[in-house]
């Protein structure tokens, strides 16, 4: 019998272990020859599957022209497939991972008794390695258990994982493939690839083990999460954003979702070789936040707002000093010259708590050239608003909208939502007054993220805010794959914000960008 105890023979668990993690497969139709084209597949496909799976289908056979490929019959096909479809995401941590993890719950008990956690918090991860290998031998050797090398290893990873970091988790967080990581309690977790979403083949020991790695994440960035404060913001050491709540508010157990960032600096170069925008868009955002423009982006949660306004700051000029504020720093500028201020929650008697409007009032008397907030959800909006019509242009924020009309009706409803009392067209005219663009972002249901509207707020035509369109995605087509196809389009105007960018000399390069 093996170490695992669940071989079948000599190389009958070798095998069949590696396919184990790959069981989210059926989530991206990989599994569709097994299936028979039943249940594997999303609608509408995803990039990707491969042709060979598509291939033995009956259903796409007849429909070898694009048009009847589309009629009514087919998306209803579709959609009857997906209503049938079986809930083929669940997956096992089994295999090789599964035994592992086993023989770490043998190991783990026996290994603390012999261990001072105290003094092993102080060493690295491959000082610790060096210190555990002859302790785990020893105690695999009194449980009477014989690994190879490669389990060796493995056991050895898990281990410090679990004692110095943030136990299954470390896998998903070093994987650079993986843009989100969403826990829905001890046993099931989902990942995002690709702007898709597929479960993760990990599990947690119980809720307890799930709760004390959330436990370890906030307190890290001195936040805490318990009963009385079962929701928290905090931050990982390479600035990934995670969000956890916990029971009783969560009903599967403490939930953590954790929104990594590209270790490498994203610029709007590269936003325009992933298809994000087009040659001349890009130009556009590039002058735009040179020009010292007050640019809001507007977008849904995933879309990259983020990721946009940490490629816009890329343009603000080395000189120029930045203050960021947010309720959990994640934004990564590119400057020299920048200090970012992080929002407080209030203590256990609900006291001390310093919210984005207090760093906005603050940050007005430590001598800023721009005010870039994370993400305006409240009041806060008419303090940012006063500032950019103090000279403090070329300030940014981000929120949540899913157009750039809807976006100035955002800001019109945050600021109503404050205990300000001044009339709705005092407040239009104000929004008006001191937003330039509104730059807004989608992520599309093929998962990919595209600019799709560059709109100036130009002024007020009576009581309504006036915009014009810059630039704007159109929908054309959808490919065999289920890429959404479509074009950039400039809309020809001049733009109003040509007086701002001829102050800084970029007034014949945007001009002929814009037509």
């Amino acid at each position: 019998m093996s170490a695992f105890g669940k071989k079948g023979g000599a190389g009958g668990m070798r095998p069949g272990a590696k396919p184990a993690f790959g069981v989210a497969r059926p989530m991206k139709g990989g599994n569709a020859k097994a299936d028979s084209g039943e249940g594997g597949e999303q609608f509408p496909p995803l990039p990707g599957s491969d042709d060979g799976a598509d291939a033995p289908k009956p259903a796409p056979a007849p429909a070898a022209s694009k048009p009847q490929g589309k009629d009514t019959a087919s998306a209803m096909d579709r959609l009857t497939e997906r209503m049938n479809a079986t809930n083929a995401a669940e997956a096992e941590a089994g295999g090789f991972e599964a035994s592992v993890h086993k023989i770490k719950e043998q190991v783990l008990p026996r290994l603390l008794e012999r261990v001072d956690p105290e003094a092993a918090a102080t060493l690295t991860k491959d000082e610790l390695s060096e210190e555990f290998r002859p302790i785990i031998m020893e105690v695999l050797a009194e449980l009477k258990v014989t690994l190879n090398r490669r389990e060796q290893f493995a056991l050895e990873k898990v281990l410090i994982d679990e004692l110095l970091g943030f136990g299954p988790l470390e896998e998903l967080l070093n994987d650079p493939d993986v843009s989100d990581i969403m826990v829905n309690g001890p046993d099931q977790t989902y990942i995002e690839k690709k702007g898709k979403l597929v479960i993760a083949p990990i599990r947690f020991r119980d809720e307890q083990h799930l709760f004390q790695i959330a436990q370890r994440i906030v307190n890290q960035v001195g936040r805490r999460v318990d009963q009385t404060t079962p929701l928290a913001d905090a931050r990982l050491k390479d600035g990934s954003r995670v969000n956890v709540i916990v029971p009783p508010l969560s009903l599967r157990g403490t939930a953590i979702s954790i929104r990594k960032f590209s270790e490498k600096p994203i610029t709007l170069d590269m936003l325009k070789e992933f298809g994000s925008m087009s040659e001349k868009m890009c130009t556009a955002l590039k002058i735009a936040g040179a020009c010292r423009m007050n640019i809001v982006i507007s977008g849904g949660t995933g879309s990259g707002k983020t990721t946009m306004l940490n490629a816009l700051s890329k343009m603000i000029d080395p000189g120029e000093r930045v203050l960021t504020i947010e309720d959990a720093a994640e934004l990564r500028l590119q400057q020299p010259h920048w200090l970012p201020l992080e929002t407080r929650p209030p203590n256990l008697e609900g006291q001390g708590a310093i919210t984005i409007g207090d760093l906005v009032k603050n940050a007005l008397r430590m001598r800023p050239d721009r005010i870039i907030l994370g993400e305006i959800r409240g009041a806060e909006c008419f303090d940012l608003l006063a500032a950019m019509n103090t000279g403090h242009d070329g300030s940014m924020c981000t929120l949540h909208a899913n157009s750039p009309r809807e976006c100035l009706g955002r800001m019109e409803n945050m600021i109503l939502m404050g205990d300000i009392k001044i009339p709705k067209e005092a407040i239009s005219r104000q929004i008006a007054e001191s937003v330039d663009l509104i730059v807004q972002v989608k992520r599309l249901r093929d998962g990919s993220r595209r600019t799709t509207d560059i709109t100036e707020v130009i002024g007020m035509e009576g009581d309504v805010i006036v915009t014009q369109n810059l630039f704007k995605f159109e929908y054309l087509d959808e490919s065999e794959d289920g890429k959404i196809m479509g074009e950039f389009r400039s809309s020809g105007l001049r733009p109003y914000t040509l007086e701002k960018a001829r102050q800084f000399g970029f007034d014949q390069a945007y001009l002929e960008a814009c037509l």
